[in-house]
């Protein structure tokens, strides 16, 4: 008994670990020393064994605990622990042809998975359009690649006046019975046909156009229609245009992801737009009524008098619309920048300086004050 390794440690999981943990493990370690996998390999089938063996005591619970009680002569028939019966007579050889079955592509699932209707692949693109395009709408060609349906052969991939014959190999199954020695004894597996790829039908006279496939890759230009309001990174799903499905399955769809320009004023946050206004110092001081940018036309909005630099106004329903209701839109906000005059000459100078004397009192209190907060 010495010689022989810890179950646990042959599947590679802790003690205590659950039937799912175990039997995934099982799988794990059965599919990497296969014989299939390593003809001629003793090694490798020793480990097989090995694996099975591990397998068939952890995976039954009356097994598993005298095993985690007494260990090896929990299991051994040669110690009363009760065994394997001839050779592993308490395992369960339906479940291991199921798990070999996933492995090796056996059994008549894989054929009918072959054959059974399948959906085409959705097709991605990318589309690039103006900030104003993004808030108006447009209409613009997008141009694809696409497979479809060979036209010539309608997707039997044989040329036109003949047909795709039975295979003789799998009988049409698309499987075929493989016979092994393991260290059980003959074992019998399925796997895909070779000669006809698990399709069960030879071509014997392909399709010139598409080359015996059934399907052809093609150009496509459509137009689109692309919603006001979209935003960059958003995609606009058409539903059906993608690649043909297989065996009467679906088509895919084309996805179109949107990428936006960026704006040389605004800048957009959902459905508002944010920019920058300079104004004079004049108009910050007396007030005034100016012109603010909109995606269409400029709107008068009034400043009023004594409006300070980086004070922030609201215009109303002047923003992006919504993309699901186009009514509904959103606001501009600007910020004002009071522009300081620069080059000034003497006359302007002098005034202004007839000006800073004019408030000086009361702009000297006011530095006063600010001054002595801040000592504070």
């Amino acid at each position: 008994m010495a010689d022989k390794r810890d179950y646990y440690e042959v599947l590679g999981i802790q003690k205590g670990a659950s039937e799912d943990e175990i039997k995934k493990a099982y799988r794990k370690m059965a599919k990497k020393y296969h014989p299939d996998l390593h003809p001629g390999d003793a090694e490798a089938e020793a480990n097989f064994k090995e694996v099975n063996e591990a397998y068939s005591v952890l995976s039954d619970a009356d097994k598993k605990a005298r095993y985690d009680q007494y260990g090896h002569a929990g299991v051994d028939p040669n110690m009363g622990g009760g065994g394997f019966g001839g050779g592993f007579g308490g395992f369960d050889f339906g479940d291991i042809g199921d798990i070999f079955g996933s492995f090796f592509g056996g059994g008549t699932s894989s054929r009918r998975s072959r054959n059974a209707p399948q959906r085409g692949q959705d097709i991605e693109v990318e589309l690039t359009i103006s900030f104003e395009e993004s808030a108006f709408g447009c209409k613009k060609d997008v141009t694809f690649k696409k497979i479809e349906k060979c036209s010539d052969c309608n997707g039997s991939g044989a040329q036109k006046g003949t047909s795709a014959e039975t295979c003789s190999t799998c009988h049409g199954t698309g499987q075929v019975n493989v016979t092994q020695r393991t260290p059980f004894g003959v074992m019998q597996s399925s796997r895909v046909c070779d000669a006809c790829r698990g399709t069960g039908k030879i071509i014997k006279t392909p399709c010139t156009n598409c080359n015996g496939k059934g399907y052809v890759r093609v150009s496509k230009t459509i137009e689109v229609s692309v919603p006001q309001g979209i935003a960059d990174g958003q995609r606009i799903s058409l539903r059906g245009l993608g690649d043909d499905g297989r065996n009467g399955g679906p088509t895919g769809d084309l996805i179109i992801y949107i990428n936006v320009r960026p704006h040389r004023i605004f800048e957009r946050g959902g459905n508002n737009l944010y920019c920058e206004v300079p104004i004079t110092f004049t108009e910050a001081a007396l007030g005034a009524t100016i012109k603010v940018p909109t995606l269409e036309e400029d709107a008068e909005f009034v400043i009023p008098e004594g409006t300070q630099n980086g004070t922030t106004f609201r215009l109303r329903g002047k923003g992006m619309p919504s993309v699901h209701n186009p009514k509904n839109k959103g606001d501009i906000e600007f910020t004002v920048a009071i522009e300081v005059p620069r080059n000034l000459d003497s006359k302007q100078k002098e005034l202004l300086r007839e000006f800073a004397g004019a408030c000086g009192e009361k702009h000297y209190q006011k530095k006063k004050k600010f001054f002595d907060k801040k000592k504070k």
